[in-house]
């Protein structure tokens, strides 16, 4: 678990699409899911899918497309622009992941997967985004627009202003070309 992960994370079960979030690190170049078999490992290891289900690589792309979707998702939640494309691959590729409503006896209702394997994992997923939205969590859970950087933070600002995933390494970058561009503008000779 880096640094970035552990300063500012999201609260149970949300947490959870946080980490499937940042399985990619863009600002490293580290791919947790680079195979078939790293998705199924990363899934078996937290308690969404069997070890022992076939992972095909079509599951894996889907994987990855419900990734990038949430990521996009993300992004909006911090004031950026929407990735449609990205959000319509999210839905094509959650579409097979059937979600039931479940009466848990003394319990409140829940969205709980219908399916096995990865469509069950991504049901499981889903089920968590729709729960948070109605908890009033989601729009907390953001991604630094940092382009090179992209990871998922919680934000725990009283007013949700948070903006980078660390003001330290994000946001001083960002703040520091921000006033090369402003300066280099400035410096230009005016013709």
């Amino acid at each position: 678990m880096t640094t970035q992960e552990t300063s500012k994370p999201a609260p149970e079960p949300l947490s959870l699409i946080q980490r499937f979030v940042n399985s990619v690190d863009y600002d490293h170049l580290d791919e947790e899911l680079e195979t078939p078999e790293a998705l199924r490992a990363w899934l078996a290891e937290r308690g969404l899918m069997s070890s022992d289900e076939p992972v095909s690589e079509g599951d894996l792309r889907r994987a990855i497309e419900v990734r990038e979707g949430l990521r996009a998702l993300l992004l909006q939640n911090n004031g950026e622009p929407l990735d449609e494309a990205a959000v319509e691959r999210l839905e094509r590729a959650a579409s097979r992941a059937g979600v039931r409503i479940s009466f848990a006896p003394g319990g409140e209702p829940e969205l709980v997967p219908d399916a096995v394997g990865v469509d069950g994992a991504i049901a499981h997923l889903m089920a968590i985004v729709a729960a948070s939205a109605r908890e009033g969590t989601w729009q907390r859970l953001k991604a630094c627009p940092r382009d090179d950087c992209l990871w998922a933070f919680y934000d725990r600002s009283k007013n949700r202003s948070g903006r980078w995933c660390q003001m330290e390494s994000c946001g001083n970058v960002e703040k520091a070309r921000s006033y090369r561009e402003r300066h280099k503008t400035a410096a230009e000779p005016r013709v």
